[in-house]
């Protein structure tokens, strides 16, 4: 192995120099890259799907990891993909520096390969939504609400993201970084992100805004008036049935300005869904 460990469990680089970024990484060579990256990757991942970890290949002999980390950038995304004919990848990452020493978790999806797929990440025509804030597919919506997915989700996942997380915070933690960002995709993803300690850098008065107004006689309580299957009586009782009212547009105005981050090693404690059923 040409990668060195610290003692203090510090990444170090062939000469001993402490590794402090993704664009540091970067400079490095490939089969040294990979070594680091390949942390990221959950251990099940490999074991469940016969992934030789040291090869990245499937029993067939195909390369089923792909590293994408270009020299001079800093950042990483990792495709896993044991069945190539899929159209999805079973893992999937994309993690990068920020200009202020952290490192920003952009985008993880884990899905489960043989489970049905729901086509909300394009339009009736077949054109790419952009996690449906250009066009909405309703019908693959429906669909997949009804199979208990949430907003965005193509596929049922594998919950692999408890080990993905511990990895990836050991990972950030041996480059000398205290600061994980994060901007959740939905409110479900905002709430799931609490239960990993993460607090919130903005967004936060808005998440407790939706908490009270979805408690009986608040105002989105008052809209779940089953005007449409996403706006149902009842759907605010669930982080997902929530999720999908405020997909559907019952806050008004679009679902942005949320951003959260997570001190390495702490808990934040913060719970802005007082009834965390689901």
């Amino acid at each position: 192995m040409n990668l060195k460990e610290a003692p203090s469990a510090r990444l170090l680089d062939p000469q001993g120099v402490p590794l402090c970024s993704l664009v540091e990484i970067n400079r490095l060579a490939p089969v040294i890259k990979e070594e680091l990256y390949r942390r990221l990757v959950p251990r099940r991942i490999f074991t469940d799907y016969a992934i030789d970890p040291g090869s990245l290949r499937c029993p067939d002999g195909q390369r089923a990891v792909t590293f994408i980390c270009p020299e001079g950038l800093g950042l990483v995304r990792i495709e896993v993909r044991p069945r190539r004919r899929k159209r999805d990848c079973l893992f999937f990452v994309e993690v990068a520096d920020t200009p202020y020493g952290q490192i920003e978790l952009s985008l993880c999806l884990i899905n489960d390969l043989d489970a049905p797929r729901y086509n909300v990440d394009v339009d009736e025509l077949g054109r790419d939504n952009c996690f449906g804030t250009l066009r909405r597919n309703r019908g693959e919506e429906l669909r997949a609400m009804s199979a208990g997915l949430a907003p965005n989700q193509v596929r049922r996942g594998l919950q692999m993201f408890s080990q993905f997380f511990e990895q990836f915070e050991k990972f950030v933690a041996a480059l000398g970084i205290s600061v994980i960002i994060a901007e959740p995709l939905s409110y479900d993803n905002a709430v799931r992100y609490e239960g990993y300690g993460f607090d919130y850098l903005s967004g936060k008065k808005l998440m407790l805004w939706i908490n009270e107004e979805f408690q009986p006689g608040g105002l989105l309580f008052q809209r779940l008036n089953g005007e449409s299957p996403f706006r149902r009586p009842g759907m605010e009782k669930t982080v997902r049935g929530r999720s999908w009212a405020i997909h559907d547009g019952i806050l008004g105005r679009p679902w942005d300005g949320v951003k959260i981050y997570k001190t390495v090693g702490q808990h934040a404690g913060v719970n802005t869904f007082s009834q965390r059923l689901g």
